[in-house]
């Protein structure tokens, strides 16, 4: 006969707050993606686990790309999907795991923005030297984009992450991952303007913290912070579009296109799977697509 989806459905999620512990947000995005399948499931009279199959779930994935949501919605979509077959198989609801060939189509995957060279000096340049907060800024962007720094990864620098002996910074990155990375003269130029002439005005005695970056209230820059400080400087720049992931990205492009080592940039970028620095390499073999297809006379 086979179990309800709706009665399927309400134990995983009890599963996942329950078991999972996860956060209220991830449990609305969960709930609704599998609202959708639900939905999707319902209209074609599938109202049981048994009925659902990999044709089933491809057809789903399709129909979400009909409705235009974008690659990394998708994405999202099948991750899910696939958590809640194999909670469904290991229960005894569904006889093996329908998800289990499923892969994200190629064309669904999305290029990260990356900038040139010249939009990223750009950016770095529209800091406003008369600004109270110009050292910081400035410190802040060199370093995000020397070092590859997520926005998180940010607020959470500390003091004693710098070695100005070594020139390298000690990142702790998801999972409380920690790898060392190279910060390059430019950025180090800039860090210790920052710490020298600018930090010591910003963090008041009566609010001592650790953190590297500090706000005009002396309190730890936070990620949220870090991501307005690069929008604000982008509309100047006239590079809306960019994003603190942004200059990660262009880090890791420029790297690449420089000739480095796909496994040294994973290591810089403290990725655990190799899979997700590629995506690096796609890019770059765009950009040159274009550049050939532009300045080639037989393109």
């Amino acid at each position: 006969m086979g179990t309800p989806l709706t009665q399927l459905i309400r134990d995983f999620q009890a599963y996942l707050r329950i078991e999972c512990g996860l956060a209220p947000n991830t449990l609305s995005a969960y709930a609704a993606d599998l609202e959708r399948m639900r939905q999707f499931c319902a209209d074609r009279g599938i109202t049981t686990s048994e009925r659902i199959d990999f044709g089933v779930l491809v057809d789903h994935l399709k129909d979400l790309r009909h409705q235009e949501l974008s690659g990394r919605s998708i994405a999202r979509h099948l991750a899910t999907i696939r958590m809640f077959c194999r909670f469904a198989t290991a229960h005894g609801h569904c006889e093996s795991d329908p998800s289990e060939l499923l892969q994200t189509p190629r064309m669904w995957r999305t290029m990260p923005d990356v900038m040139h060279v010249k939009q990223v000096e750009k950016l770095i340049a529209a800091v406003d030297p008369k600004s109270r907060t110009a050292l910081r800024d400035r410190a802040m962007l060199e370093l995000m984009y020397a070092c590859g720094l997520r926005a998180s990864e940010v607020g959470n620098l500390r003091l004693a992450d710098v070695h100005n002996d070594l020139g390298v910074l000690m990142i702790t990155g998801k999972g409380n991952k920690q790898r060392i990375v190279p910060i390059g003269k430019p950025a180090m130029d800039a860090l210790q303007d920052y710490l020298r002439d600018s930090r010591p005005k910003l963090a008041k005695d009566d609010r001592p913290t650790d953190r590297l970056f500090v706000t005009n209230r002396s309190g730890p820059l936070d990620r949220i912070g870090v991501w307005k400080i690069v929008k604000r400087y982008a509309r100047v720049a006239g590079i809306p579009a960019a994003h603190p992931h942004t200059l990660r990205h262009s880090f890791a492009t420029h790297m690449l296109a420089g000739g480095a080592d796909l496994r040294i940039v994973q290591e810089l970028l403290g990725h655990s799977d190799i899979s997700t620095t590629q995506i690096y390499t796609h890019v770059d073999r765009e950009r040159l697509k274009s550049i050939m297809k532009q300045h080639h006379p037989r393109s």
